[in-house]
C-alpha cells in the first residue's frame, strides 16, 4: 500500500509547474479533467508521474455512477489516504455548491456545458442525461466508453437509468475525438433506435449531441431527429 510520504531512495514527480502556473493565472476553466485532477493530488509516486496517476483516477470517475469513496479511491496503486481523501472531498463539495442538478434544458445550448468536460476524452463517451417533467437536469452519466455502435449503445442500457430516475425526458449526447462533428450513419441509426424505445417507453428523447471543446452538433436542430411533440 503506497502513502503520500516520499519514500526512501525515490523521486516523487510534482504535478507540473505550468499545470499550476495555468490555474493561478487562467483559471480552473483552463485545464482539462486530468489536469485539475493532478493539480489537487499534487505528486505522483516513483514509477508513475502526476499525470498517469490523475488519468487513473479519471478513468475511475468516468465510470462511477456517485463520488466514489476513498477507500475505491485508494485502490488505485500510488492513491494514499490523503490523496484519496482530498479527491473524495473536493469531488463532493463541488456537487453540493455547483452542482449541475436542476439545470433547466430549453436548447441544444443549454446541454453542452453539462458535457463538453468529457469532450477531450481519447474515446468516445456516449452519454444520456435524465430530464424531469419541466426539463431539469436530474443526472448525466456515461453509458458507454468506445467506439459508438449499435452493439455498446442499447436501447436497455441508455434508459435504464432515467427509468430509475423516474425522467420524463432524456437528451444523450457522445464526443468525438477526431473534432468532426459530422454523424456518421450508425450515429443516424442508433438515434432513430433510441427514438423508437424512447416512444415505446413513454420518455421524450429531445436530442442527440455530438461535441467536441469548440462546438456541437444538435440532430434535432439539423432535421435528423423529430422533436417530441408538446403536450
Amino acid at each position: 500500500m503506497h502513502s503520500d510520504a516520499l519514500y526512501a531512495g525515490s523521486i516523487i514527480d510534482y504535478a507540473a509547474p505550468t499545470v499550476r502556473e495555468r490555474l493561478a493565472s487562467e483559471g480552473p476553466l483552463s485545464l482539462s479533467d486530468g489536469e485539475l485532477i493532478a493539480a489537487l493530488i499534487g505528486t505522483g509516486i516513483h514509477g508513475k508521474g502526476v499525470q498517469a496517476l490523475a488519468d487513473e483516477v479519471l478513468g475511475l470517475l468516468d465510470v462511477s455512477r456517485s463520488v466514489p469513496d476513498p477507500a475505491i479511491l485508494r485502490r488505485i496503486s500510488g492513491m494514499g489516504e490523503a490523496k484519496a481523501c482530498a479527491v473524495a472531498a473536493a469531488l463532493e463539495l463541488g456537487r453540493r455548491v455547483y452542482g449541475l442538478r436542476e439545470k433547466r434544458v430549453a436548447s441544444p445550448r443549454d446541454i453542452w456545458p453539462l458535457v463538453s468536460h468529457w469532450a477531450d476524452r481519447k474515446q468516445e463517451r456516449f452519454i444520456c442525461c435524465s430530464l424531469n417533467g419541466a426539463h431539469e437536469l436530474i443526472a448525466a452519466r456515461i453509458v458507454s466508453v468506445g467506439l459508438v455502435n449499435r452493439t455498446v449503445v442499447h436501447p436497455r442500457e441508455v434508459f435504464a437509468d432515467p427509468l430509475t430516475d423516474r425522467a420524463c425526458a432524456v437528451v444523450v449526447a457522445h464526443n468525438h475525438p477526431s473534432g468532426r462533428l459530422e454523424p456518421s450513419p450508425e450515429d443516424r441509426e442508433i438515434t432513430q433506435r433510441l427514438k423508437s424505445a424512447a416512444d415505446t417507453l413513454g420518455l421524450a428523447l429531445l436530442d442527440h449531441i455530438i461535441f467536441t471543446r469548440e462546438a456541437f452538433f444538435s440532430f434535432v436542430e439539423h432535421g435528423l431527429l423529430e422533436p417530441p411533440n408538446p403536450d
